[in-house]
């Protein structure tokens, strides 16, 4: 149409204006418009138009008070529209201080008349807000592990992988020469260190100190990021003499004097160096994989010499740093060649075997390990390192928790609801607005949030100490204090409050006023949200109640697993480094020989279990027998080590000082290492470590035991005999009859013995139990995630069943005027909600049979899950929804029908 404005603009202009007002306010922009066109042309008019119709939709215009079409309302005109902000019905603002001041009033009001209401919102929020604090800041704690370290992403640990027909492996135990052979072929190398794990005696003016001296080379320094706060990097540990310590070890050792420039005596008395302190490191913090009190040079290690040049002797861990713009997957593709050249023995053992390359084409392999997953790779680890797995458990917990209480949450608010529709439909019949109710409403729910989250707070500080020692953590107020937690946790409460508070506010100003004073409010009955809501919290809660019982369950077989030595009455005592092991087990036997107390004494090189000293180590021997590549434990004893630990000979004899040459060339093995050399009656056989070396014979064959844990297969193991070398621990048998005051004698014993060592002997089964350390963690983080969980489910199924119930109440009451007994009122009732969480069950079931049995494939002896434990744990979730609505149904069913049918 000629000389027309633009049609989108009218309908523009037609959606958004009050009905009443649109023709007439429409009409007067088309006249306005037709004077424009004449006195600046169309165009100019058109633009004009637009500019108007946009100018004239403002916020408080549109939400104006309207009075009714049927009365004379104001008329507006082409002049008096422009005037509309002077309206006498402007829209307040919602952020006006007396407006907010009026909210928080009423917000806390309403909280006091409801002070049941509020605090089973209040506990709820603050023990999972409590919980999840821990758990995520947990999992924070695991996952930040060495993230400390400056270029952190170019630093790796080198492995050796082999792909043996049996089972492929990876050990990052490396021999001596690898490093300075990486350094000299592989010039993207930017640094390389190797790390040794030791311990020794420090002796300063006769004070004489316990402390972890690690073995490494100059590079560590330069390669890692640990603050060196005294001594120059470059030169700090470039002589064989130079050693440097961290600040605990320096005040522990010299007080407040300077330590650098200081001699320290290393080593047991007879043998002891000196080495001049050179640098003071800062000390590493808690999420570091490396932990130390002093680093010297790998040179001094005791089998330096010896091992320099041997590539089959096992002894250390290598990292090395990239260059910058260098690739990993580069490296680890010029490592093949580098693998044939130095290991070209080790590949054709593996050929000779039947060896096939796996699917990256490797028979045996020198790799990379990224730092980041160096903590979470329990092979490389040796079975220490935790499982990302249960990192992530950590995190799906945390948020399984907030879930059930966000759910919680809505089902209370909705319900309360009902109690508060009558205000509601009060306030909008006097002109409240539907966004002055909702934040009024919100408010309150985020009120009661912020009680919740600071009590949550409050909780975490005070139970921090229980939790760190329950679960063996250490976790500090300053993870809550870093700027990404504080950020995370005001996230996390943000959320929450939009989601719990936010649902059940928009609820209920969809109210209509009449219905709602008329007294006909209801809400869509079973209702697919409700529903919805109480299935995901059941499932939840049935989910983790199962993992519950299953690793429970995991823990127990493990427990109860033959170890193949009896643990019961054994008492395991470490020597320390202030004493010679030898010499204290020679004069615990003279001291207890004729003691009815004591059954047997003898010592090892290795602790079973984690004792008091929280120490163990570990020496496997690698060598070649009759064309097979054998791995073995090798294990110092002395004897009487098998009558103490009731290990029964199947085959030759043990260690018996009627033999001299026993501490010489004799070894006692285990079953697996007989099949290991493809021998199946090795008593008599010989054998060679080294073509050049010692030519053992086998003397005894004993059933295959635990050495380390009861989680993977038993390994090879070899024991021998070695007056020369020190004894670490001394294990005693005790007389079952005797064993209340075994442990005070030995320590009595202990200081005749052993006057500069502490005595911290404890019982084998305790320390054989700490084995098992992530897995009752585990089992007892699902137990207490599923008791919070249930606990919280009833709560918002005790809301869920008081709203529905109170909507029935007049059903009900018919119902028994009709002759209803109470038991079939309380069976109407509670069916729809056992249905709800019969399904839940359903729902629950595959992932948590598919994740446990994940989980459960990990360990070479498992558990076979159970159907009972998902039917049994079905019916325990049947029983407590029907005991918290029980409640509810019965107070209903005996409620007298003519109060409840007085209105009708």
């Amino acid at each position: 149409m000629k000389n027309s404005p633009p049609v989108w603009a009218d309908r523009l202009f037609t959606w958004l204006c009050p009905p009443h007002l649109r023709e007439e306010l429409l009409g007067d922009l088309h006249e306005q418009f037709a004077e424009q066109v004449e006195q600046v042309g169309e165009r100019k008019a058109r633009q004009f138009y637009i500019l108007e119709v946009i100018r004239f939709f403002r916020p408080y215009f549109l939400k104006r008070r309207v009075t009714s079409p049927l009365n004379t309302g104001p008329v507006y005109t082409k002049t008096s529209y422009k005037n509309a902000a002077s309206s006498a019905y402007p829209q307040p603002s919602l952020l006006q201080p007396a407006m907010l001041s009026n909210y928080i009033k009423i917000a806390f009001r309403n909280l006091w008349k409801s002070k049941g209401y509020a605090t089973i919102n209040v506990v709820g929020l603050s023990v999972a807000f409590c919980v999840c604090t821990f758990l995520f800041l947990t999992a924070y704690f695991q996952l930040s592990y060495d993230s400390f370290h400056a270029d952190g992403d170019r630093i790796f640990q080198v492995y050796l992988f082999s792909n043996d027909p049996d089972k492929a492996s990876a050990s990052s135990t490396v021999p001596l020469p690898l490093t300075p052979a990486l350094k000299a072929d592989f010039p993207e190398i930017e640094a390389a260190t190797r790390l040794m794990n030791g311990s020794n005696v420090v002796a300063y003016k006769g004070k004489y100190f316990d402390k972890q001296i690690m073995f490494t080379d100059p590079d560590f320094l330069r390669l890692f990021s640990f603050p060196l706060i005294q001594g120059n990097k470059a030169t700090a540990l470039n002589d064989r003499s130079n050693i440097v310590i961290s600040q605990q070890m320096a005040k522990a050792v010299f007080g407040t004097e300077d330590p650098m420039g200081k001699r320290l005596l290393l080593g047991p008395d007879g043998s002891q160096k000196e080495f001049l302190v050179t640098g003071i490191l800062g000390d590493f913090p808690n999420n570091s994989s490396i932990q130390y009190d002093a680093f010297v040079q790998i040179t001094n290690a005791g089998n330096y010499q010896t091992d320099k040049d041997k590539w089959d002797a096992m002894s250390h861990i290598t990292f090395v740093k990239l260059a910058p713009n260098v690739d990993r997957a580069t490296v680890e593709s010029r490592l093949k060649p580098f693998a044939a050249k130095y290991f070209q023995s080790t590949i054709d053992n593996l050929k000779k075997k039947g060896a096939k390359p796996d699917e990256r084409g490797d028979l045996f392999a020198v790799r990379l390990q990224t730092l980041a997953d160096i903590h979470f790779d329990r092979e490389l680890g040796g079975g220490t390192g935790t499982p990302i797995a249960l990192v992530y458990a950590l995190m799906g917990i945390g948020f399984f928790i907030l879930l059930i209480a966000c759910i919680n949450f809505i089902n209370l608010s909705v319900a309360r609801s009902f109690t508060r529709a009558k205000e509601v439909g009060v306030r909008k019949s006097l002109g409240a607005l539907k966004n002055q109710l909702f934040i009024q409403i919100w408010g309150e729910a985020t009120l009661i949030c912020f009680t919740g989250f600071l009590a949550g707070l409050v909780l975490t500080y005070l139970l921090l100490p229980a939790f760190n020692t329950t679960f063996q953590s250490k976790l500090t107020l300053e993870y809550i204090r870093q700027p990404k937690q504080i950020a995370l946790m005001l996230g996390v409460f943000a959320l929450v409050t939009l989601i719990a508070g936010g649902y059940p506010a928009w609820q209920m100003t969809k109210f209509n006023a009449v219905d709602v004073l008329k007294g006909k409010i209801t809400m869509k009955r079973p209702g697919f949200l409700r529903n919805s809501l109480i299935v995901t919290q059941f499932a939840l809660s049935t989910l983790l109640i199962c993992c519950t019982i299953i690793a429970i369950q995991q823990v127990s077989h493990m427990r109860q697993q033959p170890l193949g030595f009896h643990k019961e009455q054994v008492i395991s005592i470490p020597v320390g480094n202030k004493a010679d092991g030898q010499q204290v087990l020679k004069r615990m036997r003279n001291t207890l020989a004729n003691d009815p107390t004591i059954i047997s004494i003898t010592g090892t090189g290795v602790n079973l279990g984690l004792g008091k000293d929280r120490s163990t180590s570990r020496s496997v021997m690698g060598f070649t027998y009759k064309d097979r590549d054998i791995s073995t434990d090798w294990l110092q004893i002395d004897y009487d080590y098998l009558k103490t630990l009731d290990i029964k000979l199947l085959a030759g004899r043990e260690f018996n000082p009627a033999y001299p040459s026993d501490s010489l060339d004799r070894v006692v093995i285990t079953e697996s290492m007989a099949k290991m050399i493809g021998e199946k009656n090795p008593v008599g056989r010989y054998f060679q470590t080294d073509s050049a070396g010692v030519k053992y014979q086998i003397i005894g064959l004993v059933p295959d035991f635990h050495l380390y844990s009861s989680k993977s297969e038993r390994k090879p193991i070899t024991m021998y005999l070695a007056h020369s070398q020190p004894i670490s621990y001394i294990f005693v048998r005790v007389a079952p009859q005797r064993l209340a005051g075994a442990m005070d004698k030995l320590k009595a014993v202990w200081k005749e013995v052993a006057p500069r060592s502490e005595f911290i002997g404890s019982f084998l089964d305790e320390n054989t139990n700490a084995w098992y350390k992530d897995e009752e963690k585990l089992s007892q983080l699902f137990t207490l995630a599923s008791g919070i969980a249930i606990l919280l489910s009833c709560l918002g199924l005790f809301a869920v069943a008081l709203m529905v119930i109170e909507q029935r109440t007049k059903e009900i009451g018919v119902r028994k005027v009709l002759g209803a007994s109470i038991p079939n009122i309380v069976f109407i009732l509670s069916q729809d909600f056992v249905r709800l969480v019969v399904l839940a069950i359903v729902i629950a079931t595959p992932p948590a049979w598919f994740f446990m049995q994940k989980w459960l494939d990990s360990y070479s002896y498992r558990i076979e899950i159970s159907v009972w434990v998902f039917i049994l744990v079905g019916l325990a979730a049947i029983f407590i929804a029907l005991v918290t609505v029980s409640f509810h149904s019965i107070k209903a069913a005996l409620m007298n029908p003519v109060k409840s049918l007085r209105t009708e």
